[in-house]
């Protein structure tokens, strides 16, 4: 008996294509996530110029209109990576306790860790970004860097209002929680574009300002 390889539905899907002389073949298609995965790692050998349509679809072994099943061009594509990339690099953990039991310095310093990892995994996105990103993608490209800083703008909220910690005296209608949040993460925003991720300035005016 022939043995045959079955593979899951989600995972892949079969294209049906027509050649000339009428007859047809099916290909099999990689997913979309399979496709995304395979791109951050073209990104992480050889940079981002790596990121076009034949290229991943060579990394991937199908034809380049298995691609376009999936994206319609190089434009979607590249919002689509940069947007994957953005969520890997700052995956928030998926336990929610992780964040109730997080004081506010863990969190903060979470965010310069996960920066620095994404600056390793990742070369050159971060500088690409602080540059004006990507020539024909700059207005997704800051629309996906814009919602990742609202995220971490809010779990930063989130840990602060958690935090048994603070001191009860620590906010006034002068400097609200909201108003330290936001110095806070300008603090991060600027370390991010000068490309340093040293937490030790940050942390210890955190610790000074607001715990006893």
């Amino acid at each position: 008996m022939q043995n045959v390889l079955t593979f899951p539905p989600h995972i892949f899907k079969m294209n049906i294509v027509q050649f000339e002389g009428g007859d047809f073949i099916n290909t099999v298609v990689t997913s979309k996530e399979a496709i995304l995965d395979m791109s951050r790692q073209l990104m992480q050998k050889q940079g981002w110029k790596s990121i076009n349509i034949r290229s991943v679809a060579s990394a991937c072994g199908v034809s380049v209109g298995s691609i376009y099943n999936y994206f319609d061009s190089k434009s979607d594509l590249t919002a689509a990576v940069v947007e994957s990339i953005w969520l890997d690099i700052f995956h928030f953990p998926k336990q929610e306790h992780c964040f109730k039991n997080m004081g506010f310095p863990d969190c903060v310093q979470w965010i310069f860790d996960s920066m620095k990892q994404g600056a390793e995994k990742y070369p050159g996105f971060f500088t690409l970004h602080s540059m004006g990103f990507f020539e024909e993608d700059k207005e997704k490209g800051r629309q996906y860097m814009n919602r990742a800083w609202e995220h971490m703008q809010h779990a930063l909220y989130a840990v602060l209002q958690n935090d048994g910690k603070i001191r009860p005296d620590a906010f006034d209608e002068i400097l609200t929680p909201e108003k330290f949040v936001d110095m806070v993460f300008s603090l991060i925003i600027s370390a991010f574009i000068r490309q340093n991720y040293d937490s030790s300035a940050v942390l210890e005016m955190v610790k000074r300002m607001v715990y006893p």
